[in-house]
């Protein structure tokens, strides 16, 4: 007697879900851990060196209480007190904590854009007055303070000499700073809205680039007293990168993200138009392979830089501001208008070699030629497999054919794995015992074989099983019609959805007569214009001809 084989259950993805290397690697990121800031979340940013701690600035945070309340509980006259308990602050993370490690307290309002320099040592952070304070990260006084512009400073960098900032604020102007000295090198007053993002080339030392509300992105030397390039975006820019080779340029706006070519004098190569909202942040993986932006339609793009195309996204509960990923891409951390800080880790992949290690055998355990590796001239010979049978394919091997379909109808397998059912039901009309696996039921059996046909004969993928399921009861129990009022509102379900059914196919085979008809007009037409085109080339050649 044959072997037994057991039910081939047949793969039925669902439409417009495809399962790539880019889903199955960017859904590695575990469940999120929560943290609550007291303000929106306007930049998060990464520590270049391990290990890899990354600022948070959340705008209008008060230590603990409101400024309101500071105001009414103590005495108008007793402001210096007032004023020691009013503050905001820079939190530290470490990756894995979910309190802060240290905390940058001196300010007397706003912070807003802290940032790293590339050696990690070294904290920048501008402010609602305009000031922009310069911290040690192993200490808590600010080392340099830099007063020049008038309004709020949202943006704040270090140029890739590590003696440099350079920043932009709401009084329009961009300015370059001189660390050791604190003194303002250079200032340009090009752009006429908020500077509000920018970044620093890791190519060359003397450029950097800023975007602002005026819709334009500027490219910036420090050795010119005007900027080499403009770029118009065509809506208020809220985020620029560029690429580690310092020749591509990103820049995000409105609900657009558009890819330059720097060296070609700011030649728009890609735009990219997939969130349907803002898009307020962007980043870049590790490699410069793939390019994330984050949108305050709650969710994060994933794109391939090679060919600029969506490979994932992730949804949020809120609309996002700010986006970070770790240098080693071990951690996304995204930033929010409801002060919550959303944060995923991935275990990396050196870890999970390492566990992946087997472990030596002992000497007892040892067997002569366990390390020996085949040839190419061998037969390996390998160890059968033994099949562990599923609840249903024991029944059918039986010859059970009425239990076997009672297996496949429990709630787990028949709501979450219908092509279970639908194959075992198959298989039954295959061996010609469907009919009695269906007969001699009672009315909740009924009911329930019912409620499940007619939720999924529409679907493409099973119709043609369940059509054929649908007959054989609706001639099986067409006696006792009558007699349940719920087997008798199971039977109207299942009229109606396969009615509304065959209106859907009338339509769109109406529709699709409809097209005939028009392509083969426009076709009539195309020929009928081809042949007078020949035929008046023909009669120009000829009277050419005649006349040369």
């Amino acid at each position: 007697m044959a072997a037994y084989k057991p039910v081939v259950v047949q793969a039925c993805p669902k439409l417009g879900e495809k399962i790539t290397q880019d889903t199955l690697y960017w859904r590695g990121y575990k469940t999120p851990v929560q943290i609550k800031e007291f303000g929106a979340v306007n930049k998060i940013d990464f520590s270049p060196v391990p290990p890899y701690n990354y600022a948070v600035t959340a705008s209008s945070r008060v230590s603990g209480v409101s400024e309101a309340f500071m105001l009414l509980f103590f005495n108008w006259h007793d402001t210096r007190r007032c004023n020691s308990l009013l503050f905001w602050q820079i939190h530290i993370y470490g990756r894995y904590s979910q309190e802060p490690i240290k905390t940058f307290s001196r300010f007397r309002d706003a912070a807003y854009c802290a940032t790293y320099r590339d050696d990690g040592r070294l904290l920048a952070a501008g402010s609602e007055s305009g000031s922009i304070s310069l911290f040690d990260i192993s200490g808590k006084a600010p080392l340099r303070q830099f007063e020049g512009h008038t309004k709020p400073v949202h943006l704040v960098g270090f140029l890739s000499d590590k003696y440099r900032i350079f920043s932009g604020g709401d009084d329009y102007s961009s300015k370059l700073w001189d660390i050791p000295s604190a003194t303002e090198i250079i200032s340009y007053s090009e752009h006429t809205d908020y500077v509000r993002c920018g970044c620093a080339s890791k190519v060359n030392a003397d450029v950097f680039i800023t975007g602002s509300y005026d819709h334009t992105v500027k490219l910036f030397d420090a050795r010119t007293k005007s900027s080499v390039m403009t770029i118009e975006h065509g809506h208020p820019v809220e985020s620029v990168l560029l690429f580690p080779s310092g020749g591509l340029l990103v820049s995000a706006g409105g609900r657009y993200v558009k890819v330059w070519d720097v060296l070609k004098g700011g030649q728009l190569l890609v735009s990219l138009k997939n969130h349907h909202k803002t898009v307020t942040c962007l980043c870049l993986n590790s490699s410069g392979q793939r390019l994330l932006s984050g949108s305050l339609d709650r969710h994060v793009k994933i794109y391939s830089t090679t060919s600029y195309k969506v490979v994932h996204s992730f949804n949020y509960a809120t609309s996002i501001l700010s986006l970070a990923l770790s240098p080693e891409d071990e951690t996304i951390v995204v930033g929010m208008t409801n002060g919550v800080l959303n944060v995923k880790h991935r275990k990396p992949e050196e870890k999970n070699e390492n566990s992946q290690k087997k472990r030596q055998p002992a000497y007892r355990t040892y067997v002569k030629g366990r390390s020996y590796m085949p040839k190419q001239e061998d037969f390996c010979v390998s160890k059968p497999v033994k099949r562990v049978l599923r609840k249903y394919d024991k029944l059918l091997r039986s010859f059970q054919s009425s239990k076997a379909l009672d297996a496949v109808l429990e709630p787990p397998i028949m709501l979450h794995t219908p092509e279970v059912t639908v194959a075992v039901m198959q298989e039954l009309h295959r061996r010609g015992t469907l009919r009695s696996a269906l007969a001699g039921r009672d009315e909740k059996q009924v009911n329930l074989l019912l409620t499940f046909v007619a939720r999924r004969v529409i679907e493409p993928r099973f119709t043609p099983v369940l059509v054929i399921v649908a007959d054989m009861i609706t001639d099986i129990y067409q006696p006792v019609v009558g007699q349940s009022a719920i087997v008798d509102k199971q039977f109207l379900k299942l009229q109606q959805a396969i009615g509304k059914e065959i209106d859907y196919q009338e339509e769109l085979l109406e529709v699709l007569g409809m097209m005939d008809t028009l392509f083969a007009t426009f076709t009539k037409k195309r020929d009928t214009c081809l042949e007078e085109n020949k035929s008046n080339g023909v009669t120009e050649i000829i009277e050419t001809n005649r006349n040369y």
